[in-house]
């Protein structure tokens, strides 16, 4: 429900603060300031009605509605680049019919009673492609009790009734008195009255920018240099940190020999932290340059010192014996001990760095009253607070959070423990907190300190009646789990699985009429982390190649195959037959060295489908063009949709074609983009992305774009070259003579 606030009015609207709700002098200034807590109860103000009322402040806005017609939109979600702030207030700024160039954001602060993700629980946090879905019905119910009362203002000044009054481009008007007014007049009006216990929503024919390609907010803040990243930060007298890790995951500190690198001029102080040895300097590159000078012993008794062929091999093994069972139906064992044909495929997938491309890093600063302030792209706030409270000693009101923008994060920056975060705090807590910390990761730092996607191996069985229809199918995976002895373990894992390292397998929409599927968790130490689209990103390719590779046994056409096996899944069908329709598969040529592959997945509630194009000579291949359909239910911001699933696509295609991280006796060897190389704007196909219309509430699209493209990529191949390539990234050395 709504309550409603104050703050400062008049000129450029203030960044939002916990400070600023809590009544005092804010209750008597002039905008407007929306949240949900309360139900106040109030008369209906129209002509002759009673006194404006006066309400108390009160906390969790969402929108705040200045003397100068500026409207700021607060976001309780990290923008890593996705555009969730544009597609969070363009849901808030039609329900309160604004002008779409008065529109401001500003992240929200910490406080998860305020700001949580209600599909996380007492969380405030962006992740899982969460935001617009999360947030859709709050946003448009904040937007339409703000229109609600600049109306009921209006009609109490003018002495009209509020039926009488429309509101249309941020202009409150009254057409037989030939009245109007902007937002901005009517705020601190509107800002004493009572929130609408249930506003009216629009119906989707008076939507004016809700599906609309409205522009980005952030676009130019982004050109011209504006915007403000944590990497931009400069505090007074702040120093910068950073930190020696040990070579191997579980290494310690044996003994550290600093002479050489306090020697360096400019460096401050080393001091030895959890996580390795910290030198701090009156700037970065001091920093690097005192590190190096670091002579450091390392106690490698816990390490893992495995390499990554080892550990594949243990994974292979490890899948040989039953495990615990995530999904079951009918008895496969049968339906394969009878089949006619059967066909078996193993699928291994490498350990992945997120790479994004600002590198963490984070700022820490003491105030004088003996609180912090934390300056950082931050994604889970609740646990960054709550991490960053314990190592200081303090209480999480003590430690106020300033979410900034992030270049990318792909799933790093959400770390269940916080790490970076928690070696920041553990500097200022190590020096004394004399200086605002700036905590700085090198792009070495950032590919070489984990976290990564988990590696992960799948064996398949399946077997086929003489018509090629399914009669059995069993499948087991081996890999580490991402919740299992992290804070989320008693939300996510259930009798021992963890539904985040199932996920799109477990709950196939596939009608298979026998089918078990059984996981290992393993147990090595490299520390991993949801990647973008998380187990996704290893069950689709698993599924969809493997499908495919079921139809053409089968000797049907693979769209068809998947179509009759999607019969209860009509939107990802759906989904399926747009891609392919926009694609031409009906018309498909088959030439050797070219082909056409297709896959559908549906993650986080979103249903993908992708045709893809691909040229193949020799080992060398050139993917020409991606057709994706999509249907995320009611598209908020069609550009972003779209742009969304092209940086998908630009995303995922180094994963496919090259990129792995590799351990040489537990020692990552990929260090910089070098070895570990981004998709290059020579390799990026043409990507035509078509919207699947719906009325659904909207799901998300940060992460859905990603699983799809290894498998149509894959099949792809298969239709070009008449070879299966089934484990990530894609062998295509074995594509030589083709």
């Amino acid at each position: 429900m709504l309550t409603i606030g104050r703050s400062k009015a008049g000129g450029r609207a203030p960044r939002v603060s916990r400070r600023s709700f809590l009544g005092g002098a804010a209750a008597a200034t002039g905008a407007i300031v929306i949240g949900f807590r309360l139900d106040p109860k109030g008369p209906s103000y129209a002509a002759g009605g009673p006194d404006l009322p006066a309400v108390k402040a009160m906390p969790n806005a969402f929108v705040r509605i200045a003397s100068d017609d500026t409207v700021t939109v607060i976001c309780k979600h990290l923008d890593m680049g996705q555009g969730n702030t544009t597609g969070l207030a363009t849901i808030l700024a039609d329900e309160l019919d604004a002008d779409w160039a008065t529109i401001r954001t500003e992240f929200a602060p910490a406080d998860a009673t305020l700001y949580n993700n209600t599909l996380m629980g007492p969380v405030q946090g962006t992740g899982g492609s969460t935001a617009i879905a999360n947030s859709w019905f709050q946003l448009r119910k904040a937007g339409a009790a703000a229109r609600e009362m600049l109306v009921a203002a209006a009609a109490y000044q003018w002495k009209v009734s509020v039926s009488e009054i429309t509101v249309e481009t941020g202009v409150v008007r009254h057409a037989a008195s030939n009245r109007e007014a902007r937002f901005g007049a009517l705020a601190a009006s509107a800002a004493t009255l009572p929130v609408p216990q249930e506003p009216r929503l629009k119906q989707p024919g008076e939507w004016r920018l809700i599906g609309q390609r409205v522009p980005r907010l952030d676009s130019v803040a982004k050109t011209d240099g504006s915007a403000v990243y944590s990497l931009d930060i400069r505090r007074p007298g702040q120093v910068t940190a950073v930190v020696a890790h040990p070579p191997r995951f579980g290494a310690t500190v044996k003994s550290v020999d600093d002479k050489a690198a306090r020697a360096v001029k400019g460096v401050l102080d080393v001091v030895t932290i959890p996580t390795g040895v910290a030198v701090i300097a009156k700037d970065t590159w001091t920093a690097m340059k005192g590190r190096d000078a670091l002579a450091v012993t390392w106690d490698d008794a816990g390490a893992e010192a495995r390499s990554s062929d080892a550990i594949l091999a243990e994974y292979r093994e490890t899948a040989k014996r039953p495990g615990l069972v995530a999904s079951e139906r009918g008895d496969p064992e049968a339906g394969i001990k009878g089949a006619a044909k059967v066909l078996e495929a193993e699928f291994s997938f490498p350990y992945l760095a997120h790479a994004a491309m600002e590198p963490l890093n984070a700022t820490i600063e003491r105030a004088s009253d003996g609180t912090y302030d934390v300056y950082a792209g931050c994604q889970l706030q609740t646990v960054e607070q709550a991490v960053i409270a314990a190592i200081l000693g303090v209480t999480t009101d003590k430690v106020r959070l300033h979410t900034l923008w992030a270049g990318g994060s792909f799933g790093r920056r959400a770390t269940p423990g916080a790490d970076y975060l928690a070696e920041a705090a553990s500097i200022v807590k190590a020096t004394g907190a004399k200086a605002p910390i700036h905590l700085v990761w090198t792009r070495e730092d950032d590919m070489t300190g984990g976290y990564y996607r988990p590696t992960v191996f799948h064996k398949l069985r399946a077997g086929l009646d003489a018509k090629g229809a399914i009669t059995g199918w069993q499948h087991v995976m081996v890999g580490k789990s991402i919740m299992i002895g992290s804070p989320f373990e008693a939300m996510i894992v259930k009798n021992g699985i963890d539904g985040t390292t199932v996920e799109g397998a477990s709950d196939t929409p596939y009608a298979l009429p026998a089918y078990r599927f059984e996981v290992h968790n393993a147990r090595e130490g490299v520390p991993v982390l949801w990647w973008r689209s998380v187990g996704h990103t290893h069950t689709a390719q698993v599924m969809e190649v493997f499908i495919d590779e079921i139809a053409h046994a089968a000797n049907v056409d693979p769209l068809a195959y998947r179509l009759a096996l999607l019969n209860q899944a009509p939107r990802l069908s759906a989904a399926l037959k747009l891609a392919a329709e926009k694609a031409n598969w009906a018309e498909r040529t088959r030439e050797k060295g070219h082909g056409l592959g297709v896959s559908a997945h549906e993650s986080f509630g979103s249903y993908v489908a992708m045709v893809a194009d691909v040229s193949v000579q020799e080992a060398s291949v050139k993917v020409n063009r991606i057709v994706a359909a999509v249907d995320v239910g009611i598209a908020v911001n069609p550009d972003i949709i779209s742009a969304q699933v092209e940086g998908a696509v630009g995303f995922a295609l180094s994963s496919v074609l090259r990129n792995r991280i590799t351990l040489k006796d537990g020692v990552v060897q990929e260090r910089n983009f070098d070895s570990y190389e981004p998709t290059r704007m020579s390799e990026m196909p043409v990507v035509e992305v078509h919207i699947v219309p719906s009325q659904a509430a909207p799901t998300g699209i940060g992460e859905p774009g990603v699983p799809v493209l290894a498998p149509a990529i894959s099949n792809a191949i298969f239709a070009a070259t008449g070879q299966r390539l089934r484990s990530l990234p894609l062998d295509l050395a074995s594509l030589r003579g083709v």
